[in-house]
Formats: structure tokens, C-alpha cells, sequence
């Protein structure tokens, strides 16, 4: 019988899959020759070679993980209690990587964001925004009790959250703001006031609104922004670009190979890959990526409805709203609703470290789906006011 998990991994493979033929199609653009050694036909063809191998690759890693992810219980994993939990050297770990990458991490387009160790080069703040909902997740399990006290409840995890966001944000402000929504919201949800959380969005707002003011690129973008026409060869070429996909793709779309838009739109196969998808598939192939994401984040609310320890609902809760506000940030940004930024539509635009992290937690959302996790908490901490559902058995349609 069919479980909320088998449909969260069957989205979760359909958006990979679908991620891993457009970033091919994307990058059949002269741009991929850049990997080759040469300059010709040949050399085209070794560059699509190594660039299709590449992505292959990261997608298989990534199934693979989300599988082996959905047969842990992490409710009971990541829940323990004392140092025998590995979240506590994870997260020191994680804030190392990102003092790391601040001091000699790769440099890309004048940001460091980038990693490398070996043959091996990795975001970071990829990491660090899966890491903290988990910490988060855990300290409102653990303090629900009080986590309307600011003192031993809200500060904790708020000074971890400063922290993080802060070393994000110094190269890459959208990814900040990105954890720092996801990280508010997990802590409204464990018991946090509202109050509380809006006097720290007003703050985290400020906070933005001086980083953009001091960065003379950020005032320009926002301007530009309003009319991308008036500095078309500019800031103004990325969303001008985009729209000129979706005006080709029309409802049925060019086909599969056939975007034009490709080779004049930058970062087509990572942050701008959906600008390619809807010129190539159309409004059809545009409405069946947003679908399967109105799927998963459905489904996916069902499986932590049916939890009723507060750590498993919480990480359910942020693994869903990351995801979520993620799509929806870049999918502003492509249809110029939003200015842009650079932040990745998950499981579709290019990206290993994204790709494997993003199906991990996949994979652990749909490890929250087990029968074992409905009725006790881990290390017997009570739901503190979070009404639990009665135990249900059975598949999708047992629950309400």
C-alpha cells in the first residue's frame, strides 16, 4: 500500500530527473566547450562529455543517498541526548567550514562560497542550511518547555543563528536570508512567541536593507530591477534574457535541445536552468516542475503530521520550508518578480553539493514515515502542546 514516503521519493527522483536532462540540454551551448581542451568540434564534444558525466554522477549519488536516508528513523537518531549525539560536532564542524571558506575559499564571480579540499569542491553554506534546521529541530525538542523564555530559550539557538547567517551572508546575502526565514520560522514552531519572532525579523530586515545600501552592485541590481531595459547589456541582460525564454517557449515549448535562449542566457544550467526548461517544454513541462514541488511539500506535511515527537515534526517542518522557500525565491527571481539573486531551484539546477544534500533530506523526510515514531517521543520528551494526531495505520488515504 502506498505510503506518504513512497510519493516524497517518487517527487524527489522526478525532479532529479528532470533536473539532470535539462541541465544536459542546457549545457549543449558552446559555453560547455570551456571544460574541453580544445576549441573545435572535438573538443566541444570531449567538454559535453565530461559535463553530462559530471552531473550523471551527482544525480546517482544523489538517489542513492535519498534511498539509503528513508530507511532512518532520524527522529530517534538525531534526538539523543549528551555528547553521543552527532549534531554537536556536526554543527562546530559546519561552522568551521564557513570561517574556512571566508579565509581561503575559492573565489567565484568575487565571491568566496566555494571549498576545495583535493579534488573535491563543496558550498559550505549548502551545509550549513540543512545542519542548522537539525540543531534548531533538536534544541526546541529538547526546551520546549521554555522556549517562550528569551533567556534559556530563544537565545541559544538565536546566537547560533546569528552566527551562521552572518558568516553566509558576508558573500552570499540571498542564502543568508534564506536560512535565516527557514531558522524564524522553526523556532515560531517550537514555541517561540510571536512577538519575539517579529521584533527579529524587523531586525534581520534591517540588517538586509544596510548590506544592500553598502554594496554599490546590490542598489544597482535592485534599480535595475525596475526597468531591465535600462541597462539591457548589463544587470539588466540575466532577467531580460529570461523573459525572452518563456516568450519562446510558448505552451508546447521548442523541444528537448532546441532552446536559443541558451546561449545568451548566463548560469542557464544552475540558477537560471527554469528559463530553459519552460522555453524547451513549455507551459506544460513550466506547470508540471511547480506541480511535483506542490506535491512534495503536500505529502511532505502529512508525513510530520503524523509524527508526534516535536524534534520529528520540527525537522520535517524546516527540511519542507527550505525546500519551499527556495523554489519560490528562484522561481521569483527568473520571472522577474524578485531581483535577481543567486540562489538554485533544488533537485533541478546544477549543483553536487546541492543535489546530494537536498536528497539526503529527502530522504530523511521520508524516514519520518514509519509507525514506530507516531506514538512515543524520543527520550520521552513531551509534545508540549502540539496535539499529536491519534495513530493511524495503513497508507496515504488512512490520513485526514
Amino acid at each position: 500500500m502506498a505510503r506518504y514516503s513512497h510519493l516524497l521519493l517518487a517527487c524527489g527522483c522526478a525532479l532529479l530527473g528532470l533536473g539532470v536532462v535539462m541541465v544536459h540540454s542546457a549545457g549543449l551551448g558552446y559555453h560547455s566547450a570551456e571544460t574541453a581542451s580544445g576549441s573545435g568540434g572535438e573538443g566541444l564534444w570531449a567538454g559535453l562529455t565530461l559535463f553530462g558525466t559530471r552531473h550523471t554522477a551527482y544525480a546517482v549519488a544523489a538517489v542513492g543517498v535519498m534511498l539509503l536516508a528513508s530507511r532512518v528513523d532520524a527522529g530517534r537518531w538525531l534526538a539523543k541526548r549528551g555528547w553521543g549525539n552527532p549534531l554537536f560536532l556536526v554543527v562546530l564542524a559546519t561552522i568551521g567550514l564557513l570561517v574556512l571558506t571566508a579565509q581561503v575559499g575559492v573565489e567565484v564571480n568575487g565571491a568566496r562560497r566555494w571549498l576545495r579540499v583535493g579534488p573535491v569542491q563543496f558550498q559550505p553554506s549548502e551545509v550549513a542550511k540543512w545542519v542548522l534546521v537539525a540543531a534548531l529541530a533538536w534544541w526546541c525538542g529538547r526546551r520546549r518547555g521554555v522556549m517562550h523564555r528569551f533567556g534559556p530559550g530563544l537565545l541559544p539557538p538565536l546566537l547560533l543563528v546569528a552566527v551562521v547567517c552572518g558568516l553566509v551572508a558576508k558573500e552570499d546575502l540571498g542564502t543568508g536570508v534564506l536560512i535565516g526565514a527557514v531558522a524564524l520560522s522553526v523556532l515560531l514552531a517550537g514555541g517561540a512567541r510571536w512577538w519575539q519572532i517579529g521584533g527579529l525579523v524587523l531586525v534581520g530586515l534591517a540588517g538586509a536593507v544596510a548590506m544592500i545600501w553598502a554594496a554599490p552592485f546590490r542598489m544597482k541590481r535592485l534599480a535595475v530591477f525596475m526597468d531591465p531595459w535600462s541597462d539591457a547589456s548589463g544587470v539588466g541582460y540575466h532577467p531580460i534574457q529570461s523573459m525572452l525564454a518563456f516568450a519562446e517557449g510558448g505552451v508546447t515549448g521548442s523541444g528537448l535541445g532546441h532552446s536559443v535562449q541558451k546561449y545568451f542566457l548566463p548560469e542557464d544550467t544552475t540558477d537560471f536552468v527554469f528559463p530553459v526548461l519552460a522555453e524547451e517544454m513549455g507551459f506544460a513541462g513550466a506547470a508540471l516542475v511547480v506541480a511535483l514541488y506542490l506535491v512534495l511539500l503536500w505529502v511532505g506535511w502529512g508525513v510530520l503530521q503524523r509524527r508526534a515527537d516535536v524534534f520529528g515534526r520540527l525537522l520535517g517542518l524546516g527540511i519542507l520550508l527550505t525546500i519551499g522557500f527556495q523554489a519560490i525565491i528562484n522561481l521569483a527571481v527568473v520571472t522577474v518578480v524578485a531581483p535577481t539573486k543567486g540562489i538554485a531551484l533544488p533537485l533541478i539546477s546544477a549543483g553536487g553539493t546541492g543535489w546530494v544534500l537536498t536528497g539526503l533530506m529527502v530522504g530523511l523526510l521520508a524516514g519520518l514515515d514509519r509507525e514506530e515514531g507516531e506514538a512515543v517521543a524520543p527520550g520521552g520528551v513531551a509534545d508540549g502542546g502540539m496535539n499529536p494526531p491519534a495513530k493511524r495505520r495503513g497508507g496515504v488515504g488512512a490520513v485526514a
